[in-house]
């Protein structure tokens, strides 16, 4: 069996993306890499991003895209008008930038499809991978999109979630802050490294966890 990865919150970052995968990790197509959403906004290359998961889905590589609050928000202004305002003070313009384009009807339509084709958690052996929580007081916790894509918890009582470690991204945290959860065995782990923030104070990464050793990678953002 290959490696298990996940990555989250790549906001329009290409470049150490694309180092991530290619030279640093070295995905193969033995190895699964779960993607926790938000590849847009923010940063100047959305489009590279996602030209880029879907060039590895093309070539066979195990990739399984999840949405994130940004792709929800792009969905929902795509289909809405009046919903616009929302995704633009979340930086959505700079994705529309990065196509060319200004009006987010002239996305692409292939872009459209990936967007609305990607799904909101995966479950993976005991661990499950969601962009940003569930609702731990739902007799379903898996049927409220909301949450999943915008908040967050740092643990959980709900019977379905209990047993299971949750791998989650939205909120930025510091690597050392994430690697200290790992190494008490934590059962929420998120792994957004605040690669789009690299002016601030230690952010500005991009990481990949490595689930079945729990090994954290970490890309600096140039």
């Amino acid at each position: 069996m290959g490696r298990l990865f996940a990555i989250s919150d790549i906001h329009g970052c290409f470049r150490p993306f694309y180092e991530l995968v290619t030279r640093i990790i070295k995905l193969e197509r033995s190895d699964k890499l779960i993607l926790l959403g938000d590849y847009i906004d923010r940063g100047e290359q959305s489009r590279e991003v996602i030209d880029f998961i879907i060039d590895l889905e093309r070539k066979g590589f195990d990739i399984i895209p999840l949405a994130g609050n940004h792709e929800l928000m792009l969905i929902e202004a795509y289909r809405d008008q009046g919903m616009l305002p929302l995704w633009f003070l979340n930086s959505g313009m700079t994705t529309l930038l990065s196509f060319g384009i200004r009006d987010i009807r002239d996305i692409p339509e292939q872009y459209i499809e990936f967007f609305t084709r990607l799904e909101y958690f995966k479950t993976v052996g005991d661990f499950l991978f969601v962009h940003a929580g569930f609702d731990d007081d739902a007799e379903d916790p898996f049927s409220d999109v909301y949450q999943m894509v915008w908040e967050c918890r740092p643990f959980y009582k709900n019977p379905l979630l209990q047993d299971r470690t949750i791998i989650h991204g939205h909120r930025r945290k510091t690597i050392k802050h994430i690697k200290g959860l790992i190494g008490e065995k934590a059962k929420v782990i998120p792994i957004d490294t605040g690669c789009v923030y690299e002016k601030e104070l230690g952010y500005g990464f991009l990481s990949a966890l490595e689930v079945n050793a729990m090994n954290l990678i970490s890309v600096p953002n140039y």
